[in-house]
């Protein structure tokens, strides 16, 4: 099975290599782009010594992935930091730990670019590709966004799409309910919501790995390896269609 380590490292160009590069070089969000800018010159203390990315993070993974992860946002000196998407912080560190134990990463760690982490039948995407102030990107970034996620979901043929959190869970919802994937009342989050879509196809929920929801207990380990055991139920459920 191909893998995408990083677009750039893939010697034949896919759907995913032409996106990654027109999402690297995406300015509809000055407000973000000059936030990312600014974090990748005043660095952290820990990461003085680096050269920060600071700029829009394509997704990362698998061109032929079944399993699509969406976030939130880069970290300012996660994700914004390394140019991978979760990797170098703790909800990065959490999401990798999970999908090494379903199989679908082929280690728990996740570092920088050339740490050697390869996802299997799994992409990471993110509801918005710039680290945004405070972690709360504006609706209206959000909706610029989203051009990004659409070409992201069309790229692979994924079968189960897992929010992670509120705002990635309505990225989701707003691109099934414009393809009329579901019927009747908007699906709501919550962590281990389930929602049969069109082609057979699942929308999932979890709360997602910050800081906040792990210290605190709302997320547990546990919490997640279940989820990521349903998408694994869920993509077996579907395996003799193909």
């Amino acid at each position: 099975m191909a893998l995408l380590p990083v677009p750039w490292y893939h010697s034949k160009m896919t759907r995913l290599d032409t996106l990654a590069r027109q999402v690297i070089a995406c300015d509809r969000c000055p407000r973000l782009r000059g936030h990312c800018a600014d974090v990748a010159r005043e660095k952290r203390r820990a990461y003085r010594d680096e050269q920060y990315w600071g700029q829009p993070v394509p997704c990362f993974g698998d061109p032929g992935a079944r399993l699509l992860v969406i976030g939130l946002a880069p970290g300012a000196h996660g994700a914004n930091r390394t140019g991978r998407m979760f990797t170098g912080d703790r909800s990065g560190d959490w999401l990798f730990r999970a999908l090494h134990r379903a199989g679908f990463a082929n280690q728990p760690t996740a570092t920088g670019r050339d740490d050697g982490l390869e996802l299997a039948d799994c992409l990471i995407t993110n509801a918005c590709h710039c680290a945004p102030p405070r972690n709360k990107p504006s609706r209206e970034e959000l909706a610029a966004c989203r051009h990004w996620f659409d070409q992201a979901v069309d790229s692979v043929p994924a079968r189960v799409l897992l929010a992670l959190g509120g705002i990635a869970w309505k990225v989701v919802v707003d691109l099934a309910r414009d393809r009329e994937w579901f019927d009747g009342r908007r699906p709501k989050f919550s962590h281990g919501a389930c929602q049969s879509l069109a082609g057979d196809r699942w929308l999932l929920g979890s709360y997602h790995p910050s800081q906040q929801n792990t210290f605190t207990g709302r997320l547990t380990e546990t919490m997640f390896d279940n989820v990521f055991d349903l998408a694994r139920e869920k993509l077996a459920d579907g395996a003799g269609d193909d």
